[in-house]
């Protein structure tokens, strides 16, 4: 179909596409090798099937917006297909008479992909563009509060209707020059709606006109594609890489919430944290690229959502478009002109985090925004002693006392008094070690659970013990502040102590405590068989070693699901098992599993002041319960219970919350 010098003409645009293509790659390399760490390439491997099965299958996608998810599908899939139809299309023009896969069973299949897909792609992006420009809902908006970088505010329409109006051009030129040469070739059932215009098109046209068409057409099809390549990696429709490249180096974690550990022996570390965009991980370089910009973390963020300034996707979005700026220079290893809290998220946003991890959840392409902001936290209390002051009495708190609330050692056991539970001390070899915890020990309102608890244990005849006066915080408050020395510090102190005592099992009623142990001392040298108190109690019902009398409900209960006991760790079938055991009769939440709303107590929210907003977040979840018509909320965690509970305070006809050892030791026969 080309001539000699057309042909010739492609080569050197398709030269020039390769060289502005691998300068491009070449940019980017550098940007990510600045990042802190560097990616396991053996992973890749591992993860590469199950990468390209989410990627291809979209799946991660689906798990959201099901009407839009399939419009994003329809453009998605078309485009990955374009890939093999533009290498047909070049060979097609170059080659006379060439059919490419053939005119067979493999040829006609192609034929029709192509034809459905593309139709499917010019559907797709017109309901995207619709639903951007003229729909314009608040899903895709972010809060004139919220910072966002001047080229992203005004960038983002401007960049999504650029690629839009490309994709469109792109495949309704190819569509149109395949109908063009249907028109002179004849129909082909392999490609209806092609063959459709192609009728059309050869009623109206006379065979020049049909040959130039289709010739224009090729041009203007391939050499958009050509065109938009060298362009592709500077937006955000670059995510079609970097998506499934993410997925394939994803790191390998324990828990979306297990942080990297930091060596503070190590003399030859300048900085720890991340205040400029090179000291964040190369992964969270990487997530820059890979953000859709879908506002879905924005959706789910507790904070975003009860009126605070912090937004995961302006996070990921001010990095990109920040990268697009500066990154040349930072590929060059000079430091980035301004530090993350002048561009990237300010330091309000910072500590609004509850570090729920719900924006990990909710991204469909693996982001992990929570881990840059506690990393910034990092930076902040480490390198710059920057830190809400009401932390303060915290980190004094745990330094001086090893818990939060202050109180000495030799009154951690006053939560027992009355009570037949053993310590370690006297009672060394147990089948259980209980970790209390500090809110168990200390807060009046989490002792009514450590009591019912201990009840329980009792009346179920548990060989088990405390630690007692030996048992510190387990410092996860710390670690989620920032203050990564002091949790480090107790980290050391505990895993001591939990090896010298080397206990066969671990239970405890704190989901935070839970996930330390379990997750997070495993850097530190403690690996330990951790439960939870749902679990162990699940046990012990279905042993029969608890006899339970059916609780008497005057109305609905509905379960919170902590977000270290769920998301976090997993765990969401034992606690409801437990609660239809005692006979309870449960009703879901809207928003509950993986997809729970949090209750505001977590990365440290618990002993700091909440940031402005329009209500609080404790506020927000229990409004959810009252909307569901419960008169019971059944919680897992002590901290839920004491942010709930004082949310409730100042509510008309709350919901009674207890927890489920509460729920449980009230309903013992």
């Amino acid at each position: 179909m080309l001539s000699l010098v057309e042909k010739y003409l492609f080569l050197l645009l398709a030269f020039l596409v390769a060289y502005l293509t691998l300068r491009a790659g070449q940019r980017l390399l550098g940007i990510f090798r600045r990042g802190a760490g560097q990616p396991d390439w053996r992973l890749a491997v591992r993860q590469l099937p199950i990468a390209l099965g989410r990627a291809l299958t979209f799946y991660d996608v689906f798990q959201a917006r099901p009407i839009v998810s399939i419009f994003h599908g329809m453009v998605g899939w078309g485009f990955l297909y374009y890939m093999l139809v533009n290498v047909g299309d070049v060979l097609t023009g170059f080659i006379a008479e060439f059919h490419f896969l053939g005119q067979g069973s493999l040829g006609n299949v192609y034929r029709l992909g192509a034809d459905v897909l593309s139709v499917a792609v010019i559907i797709g992006m017109i309901a995207l563009m619709v639903r951007r420009y003229i729909l314009r809902p608040d899903a895709l908006q972010t809060r004139d509060s919220t910072l966002l970088v001047d080229k992203a505010r005004h960038g983002i329409m401007r960049d999504s209707g650029l690629v839009g109006i490309f994709i469109l051009m792109h495949v309704g030129a190819r569509f149109l020059g395949e109908a063009f040469l249907l028109a002179q070739e004849g129909a082909d059932i392999w490609q209806p709606a092609a063959s459709l215009v192609g009728t059309w098109l050869g009623a109206s046209l006379t065979t020049a006109a049909l040959v130039t068409g289709q010739h224009i057409c090729w041009w203007l099809a391939i050499g958009l594609i050509m065109a938009f390549i060298p362009y592709f990696p500077y937006t955000k429709h670059f995510h079609l890489i970097m998506g499934p490249l993410n997925f394939i180096l994803h790191p390998e974690r324990r828990s979306p919430g297990d942080l990297d550990r930091l060596d503070f022996e190590d003399e030859t570390i300048e900085t720890f944290g991340a205040l400029r965009m090179e000291e964040l991980s190369w992964k969270g370089l990487l997530d820059a690229y890979a953000c859709i910009m879908c506002n879905r973390c924005q959706d789910a963020c507790p904070a975003y959502q009860t009126g605070k300034i912090l937004s995961p996707a302006a996070l990921e979005i001010n990095k990109r478009y920040t990268l697009n700026a500066i990154g040349t220079s930072l590929a060059q290893g000079k430091e980035s002109p301004q530090t993350l809290l002048e561009f990237a998220i300010p330091a309000e946003a910072v500590w609004a985090c509850t570090a729920c991890g719900a924006c990990i959840q909710a991204c469909p392409v693996g982001n992990e925004p929570m881990r840059d902001i506690l990393d910034i936290r990092r930076g902040l209390v480490l390198m710059e002693n920057s830190f809400p002051e009401t932390l303060q009495t915290t980190f004094r708190g745990m330094e001086r006392a090893a818990n939060p609330w202050n109180i000495a050692p030799d009154h951690r056991m006053d939560w027992a008094e009355g009570l037949t539970i053993p310590t370690i001390a006297n009672h060394p070899h147990p089948d259980i070690l209980w970790w209390v915890g500090c809110a168990p020990a200390t807060d009046p309102r989490a002792q009514k659970t450590a009591r019912a608890f201990a009840k329980l244990l009792i009346a179920a005849e548990v060989n088990v013990a405390v630690l007692g006066s030996e048992e510190r915080c387990t410092g996860d408050a710390a670690r989620r502040a920032g203050n990564e020395y002091l949790f480090d510090m107790l980290a050391q102190q505990n895993v001591a102590t939990l090896n010298r005592v080397n206990p066969a099992r671990i239970v405890t009623t704190c989901p935070h405590c839970y996930h330390t142990l379990a997750v997070e001392y495993q850097a530190f040298g403690g690996h330990y068989e951790v439960v939870h108190h749902s679990e162990l109690l699940l046990e012990l019902l279905q042993a029969g070693r608890l006899e339970v009398a059916p609780a008497m409900q005057s109305g609905d209960t509905v379960y919170h699901d902590p977000c270290y006991l769920g998301r976090m760790s997993g765990t969401y079938t034992a606690p409801r098992a437990v609660l239809q055991e005692a006979g309870i009769h449960l009703k879901e939440l809207p928003r509950s599993h993986e997809n729970a709303f949090c209750c505001g107590a977590g990365g440290a929210q618990m002993w700091k002041e909440e940031e402005q907003g329009a209500q609080r977040v404790s506020e927000a979840r229990l409004q959810e319960v009252q909307a569901a018509d419960a008169s019971l909320l059944a919680v897992a965690c002590p901290f839920c219970l004491m942010m709930l509970g004082d949310a409730a305070g100042g509510m008309d006809g709350a919901p009674e919350i207890l927890d489920l050892a509460e729920i449980l030791a009230d309903a013992l026969a």
